[in-house]
């Protein structure tokens, strides 16, 4: 509890109630201020962030609901970092820290880490910590191809941008020099610097309505009740122990994760131990991340409700040996780590299906479905001679897009809805206006889904290109070209990724590629696995499904065995509008 002599003493669990409420509405404040401020539409379109409020200690106490599993709780961890390395000594009224430190921050330079001190009445009581994912940091660009993490961009190592109320021009000068788009990514410094801005100013005015002096009192009540609800909810299990693994794509050969999952008194205990190595290419991932989507599954499964702080995640144990792709040290390649850290969860669920049957879902999408287009003017025979070369520019535009994830036990999957990650797909409008960029198609993918008695969520199609006048290379990020999402309890596998140009040119699944002037680039993005057998469905749904073009005529019939006149009957009653 708090030393002060004041009412903080005296204080009810009601009133700690209350104020946990509160810190909670100030974090998610905190947050909806960088998505209105942020430049960059991996922020404020698909929601590419975190903010979360910390004790003295770097204790994270609240996180808003706004943002991703993988960087709230890999920025869990990342406070104590910037203790450390600023020094206690040297924390001072008005600074403002950052970072892009794969190890220390969140996985990759990519996401640039915002801490502020919070200080009342002169007294330092806790911070406020921020993440964004920026468009360009220089480098290589966004995208598998480095073969360290030297060719991945700017890096930036902790240390203080604001000293005391003073900008370090000299860093901003730095950063603007080193990359694409400086404008864009100074704008979403500032908006980081801001949103931890306001954060503080909301703690402040709780504080001083409960007429606290520090966060003592509030942040022992916090931590205390969570980690009781955590174990409680740990030791109600049946103790065991189960293996899990999976294969995915990788880059050039195929990856296996496996997990050891041991539910244990006072907690739970994940081995990844005989995980594939370390990748050549920037696909590898730092244990901070694999960190946080492991015990985001885990909590999903067992806790869900008890919100995220640093005691509800301790109970949760992860380890993994030094250069497995999953506990890349310093200098690997990291800048897509999501593509294996987005499919940790699936892994562990296929250990926890073994230990509670029936509570976790079939294999979904895994990673996000991103890739990043760099365009400019085209350089091809004829380029010179085009008109539409006065207006061609050069830009680099990213776009997020989510494959379905996997039926649940009692309901389907979603449709292009990203889990674990749980980044928003970003529309076309906000795509387009960024650059020279046409999204000439986005739309679901019929029969992508998983056959189940619960059928998985459909991912979609999308046709990319460019503006008249231009040529484009295309950062392609994606996996479940070769090893599709399985089924479980009896669902049948989804679909898998493809790409190609439009002109039947086969394109990898990773990595850099040229897109010459006037083709098009064709995306299928993969389907969530179904869970329970196909021919426990109920034929109601199979046939809202066929009316809504989820599924084909075709599939009705291979999968849930309707016949020929029944598929005739809906087809004919939907095209009228009698079927809903």
């Amino acid at each position: 509890m708090t030393n002060s002599t004041s009412r903080p003493q005296n204080l009810s669990n009601v009133a700690y109630q209350v104020m946990w409420n509160r810190l909670i509405s100030v974090v998610e404040e905190q947050a909806m201020a960088l998505v209105r401020t942020a430049f960059s539409t991996s922020v404020r379109e698909a929601g590419d962030l975190s903010a979360g409020v910390y004790d003295a200690n770097g204790q994270m106490l609240a996180q808003a609901v706004t943002g991703t599993p993988g960087h709230v709780n890999a920025m869990a961890d990342a406070v104590a970092h910037f203790i450390r390395r600023i020094g206690r000594q040297n924390i001072r009224e008005g600074d403002v820290y950052i970072t892009n430190d794969p190890w220390e921050g969140t996985g990759h330079l990519h996401d640039i880490t915002m801490v502020t001190p919070s200080f009342h009445n002169g007294k330092f009581v806790g911070f406020f910590a921020c993440t964004a994912h920026v468009v360009d940091i220089g480098g290589r660009g966004f995208g598998a191809d480095g073969n360290s993490v030297y060719e991945e961009g700017l890096y930036l190592p902790i240390m203080k941008l604001i000293d005391q109320g003073e900008v370090d021009a000299t860093m901003i000068r730095i950063i603007r020099g080193n990359v694409r788009q400086p404008d864009q990514l100074i704008g979403d410094i500032f908006a980081l610097v801001t949103c931890n801005e306001i954060g503080h100013r909301r703690l402040i005015d709780m504080m001083k309505e409960f007429e606290l002096d520090d966060l003592t009192g509030i942040a022992d009540f916090i931590l205390t009740n969570s980690r009781i609800a955590t174990l409680e909810r740990i030791n109600a299990l049946k103790p065991g122990r189960a293996e899990g693994a999976m294969r995915i794509d990788g880059y050039d050969t195929p990856i296996d994760l496996k997990v050891k999952v041991s539910f244990e008194k006072d907690r739970v205990f994940c081995d990844f131990d005989g995980t594939s190595g370390l990748d050549k290419k920037g696909i590898n991932c730092p244990m901070v991340y694999t960190k946080a989507y492991a015990c985001y599954a885990l909590k999903c499964a067992i806790a869900p409700e008890i919100p995220n702080n640093a005691a509800s995640l301790a109970p949760f144990e992860i380890v993994a040996p030094e250069n497995t792709i999953v506990n890349a040290v310093h200098p690997a390649p990291v800048a897509l780590r999501h593509i294996i850290g987005h499919m940790v969860p699936d892994t562990i669920y296929d250990a926890m299906d073994k230990l509670l049957p029936r509570t976790v879902p079939a294999e979904g999408a895994g990673c996000l479905c991103n890739f990043q287009v760099s365009l400019r003017p085209r350089t091809d025979d004829a380029g010179p001679e085009d008109p539409a070369l006065n207006d061609a520019v050069r830009a680099e535009v990213l776009t997020f897009n989510s494959g379905g994830s996997g039926a649940r036990p009692q309901l389907d999957g979603m449709n292009a809805t990203a889990f674990p990650s749980g980044v928003m797909t970003m529309p076309v409008e906000a795509t387009e206006q960024v650059g020279p960029v046409i999204i000439w198609r986005k739309e679901l993918r019929p029969d992508s889904g998983g056959a189940g008695q619960h059928r998985g969520g459909l991912g979609q199609f999308m046709e990319v290109g460019a503006r008249e006048g231009h040529e484009f290379d295309i950062q392609a990020m994606f996996d479940r070209v070769n090893h599709p999402a399985r089924g479980r309890q009896g669902g049948h596998d989804g679909a898998a990724t493809t790409i190609a140009r439009d002109d039947g040119t086969t394109m990898r699944g990773k990595g850099k590629q040229f897109v010459p002037h006037g083709r098009k680039v064709m995306m299928a993005f993969p389907g969530g696995a179904g869970y329970g057998a196909p021919e426990h469905r109920p034929l109601d749904l199979v046939k809202r499904d066929l009316a809504l073009g989820y599924i084909s005529a075709k599939a009705a019939e291979r999968d849930y065995g309707m016949t020929a006149d029944d598929i005739a009957d809906v087809l004919a009653r939907a095209k009228h509008g009698d079927m809903f």
